[in-house]
């Protein structure tokens, strides 16, 4: 007689290796939430930086103070210009509630000229470095150049709709002139130099601003 084992039949079990069964899919939603936190972990990584004064950081600084791996870095980005822009809109949103006046139209004119004065200087201590970055990029990234002209013009009608009374008081002409002269004393680029070139304090620097609306406004 032959000692030989026969084979299983087909479909059995009894000689099948075992096989550990196979872990449930992530979900597609815990996926995407697990995507966007580590997206705005590398946006926030890059304005943290920005902040601290590094105006140009690598690819591998930003991964590190993300927790993330630099190769895994642009599963999110398409390059570093595309993180920048991100970036800067990023804080842009931030900053929103700031760009309110802090007084109507129709209060009395050293209240106005002063709440203005007051926005603007703490809107621009606000984005920093940011500002200085998106001005450094715009010339080479359309999209950054086209939300910093939305910007500006939002914070030049500011002007002439608080101002709306004396500007007329001055006629065509003369309402053009200062209302241009205004929007320049009132820029990040004037408030960056009051600042850094000219040395003076923000106290100095808000004065300086508040004295010379009124000559405008008054000529």
């Amino acid at each position: 007689m032959s000692t030989n084992v026969k084979p299983t039949a087909a479909g059995s079990s009894a000689r099948r290796p075992a096989v550990a069964p196979a872990l449930p899919a992530e979900p597609e939603d815990g996926r995407h939430a697990r995507r966007e936190r580590n997206r705005l972990a590398v946006v926030d990584a890059m304005l943290e930086l920005y902040a601290e004064g590094n105006l140009e950081p690598s690819s591998d600084e930003i991964a590190e103070r993300a927790g993330l791996s630099p190769r895994s870095l642009f599963r999110y980005f398409d390059d570093l210009d595309d993180l920048v822009r991100v970036a800067i809109a990023r804080q842009h949103r931030r900053l929103h509630p700031l760009t309110a006046l802090p007084v109507p139209a129709d209060a009395p004119l050293p209240d106005r000229v002063g709440g203005l004065v007051q926005q603007r200087v703490r809107l621009f201590q606000a984005i920093a470095s940011v500002g200085v970055v998106s001005r450094v990029r715009a010339p080479f990234q359309p999209l950054i150049a086209a939300e910093l002209s939305l910007s500006r013009s939002f914070l030049r009608c500011q002007i002439e709709q608080l101002f709306a009374g004396e500007l007329r008081a001055l006629g065509k002409p003369g309402a053009a002139q200062a209302a241009a002269a205004i929007d320049v004393l009132t820029s990040f680029e004037a408030f960056q130099l009051f600042r850094h070139d000219q040395q003076q304090s923000v106290a100095d620097v808000e004065a300086t601003l508040v004295q010379s609306i009124h000559r405008l406004l008054e000529a």
